[in-house]
């Protein structure tokens, strides 16, 4: 059987200083052969941003086939972290991409990469994201845009956007599910050993001050949550299950993850969401039965205001199915 899906096109931006890890991520997913999964992979190549020759952090060098040209004539365009987010990228580039845009190509970037589409004018009005360390200096720059500086990453359609460099690895998993499925996507994880996706955002990543109050009961009281989130939960009985108060809960709860219980508790409940609507055909409700969020419209409201879809159109991008194949 042969798969009636078009491999994309998938183009990584390459350029003086490179960051190895984040090309690294974006050769990983789309330049290593799948076999095992059945079904065409993507094309990959790569566009040097400016003559080169090109050095990659960690003493490499490196040569691109294509010229700025090609952005055009690709699908996806992948801009890792730029060298320098204080750095105006070469006007040459910028004006390619902006014609690559019109064009209605796709672009993707990690942390600092979205300073490049920033600098080329293509995304006023538009909710991005960067790493936390940036966020401030984009948002300052470039006030026509709109940055969360908390997300891992973000879709606005014709760009995603990523946090640091680990976030772009979340943001190209999430590419994969888009273009094949929950099924495959997961497949990938599992052989790079990591998570399909992860919940929650930046927050938990900035440095913050380990709280002195027993570690242990709060990461013991977060496992013991894991477990039991079809159960009802109140600050009050998290902290006494805990054996703390509800105020050192809270207080703790904020410097560990970001979050006070309750956001985090629902984010959880969330994240098992989606992990049933991709694997499983519940129903809603039974979704929001063992999700803990007890009715339909409370998982419909609270799956939106953190995946900022609902759990049905979820469900039909994410199913855990493989994609169709022609016989």
């Amino acid at each position: 059987m042969e798969s009636t899906l078009r491999p994309r096109q998938v183009t990584a931006l390459v350029y003086d200083r490179l960051c190895a890890f984040e090309y690294g991520c974006v050769v990983e997913l789309f330049d290593l052969h799948r076999p095992e999964l059945g079904v065409p992979w993507y094309h990959f190549d790569r566009v040097a941003a400016e003559p080169g020759p090109l050095q990659v952090s960690g003493g490499m060098s490196m040569d691109a086939p294509y010229q700025l040209s090609r952005l055009a004539e690709t699908d996806l365009v992948v801009i890792p972290g730029w060298r320098d987010a204080d750095e105006r990228p070469p006007q040459a580039l910028l004006d390619a991409i902006r014609y690559a845009w019109d064009q209605g190509v796709a672009f993707c970037t990690i942390c600092s990469g979205v300073f490049v589409l920033a600098a080329a004018g293509v995304l006023a009005d538009r909710r991005v994201t960067t790493h936390w360390r940036y966020a401030e200096r984009l948002a300052a720059r470039y006030p026509e845009l709109e940055v969360d500086a908390d997300a891992l990453y973000i879709d606005e359609g014709q760009v995603v956007t990523s946090a640091g460099s680990a976030a772009g690895l979340d943001m190209l998993l999430y590419l994969v599910r888009k273009d094949y499925g929950g099924k495959i996507a997961n497949q990938v994880a599992q052989r790079l050993v990591v998570p399909p996706f992860r919940d929650g955002g930046q927050a938990q990543f900035v440095p913050r001050p380990v709280p002195e109050e027993g570690p242990g009961r709060l990461q013991a009281l977060m496992v013991w949550l894991r477990q039991h989130l079809h159960e009802p939960h109140s600050v009050d009985s998290m902290a006494a299950h805990a054996a703390m108060s509800a105020r050192t809960l809270q207080r703790q709860f904020l410097q560990v993850s970001g979050m006070s219980p309750l956001d985090w508790l629902t984010r959880e409940r969330v994240a098992l969401a989606q992990h049933l609507l991709e694997s499983s055909q519940l129903e809603l409700a039974e979704v929001a039965e063992q999700a803990g969020f007890g009715s339909e419209e409370s998982l419909r409201r609270h799956f939106r205001r953190v995946v900022l879809t609902s759990p049905a159109q979820y469900r039909k991008q994410f199913a855990a199915a493989m994609p169709q194949l022609a016989s």
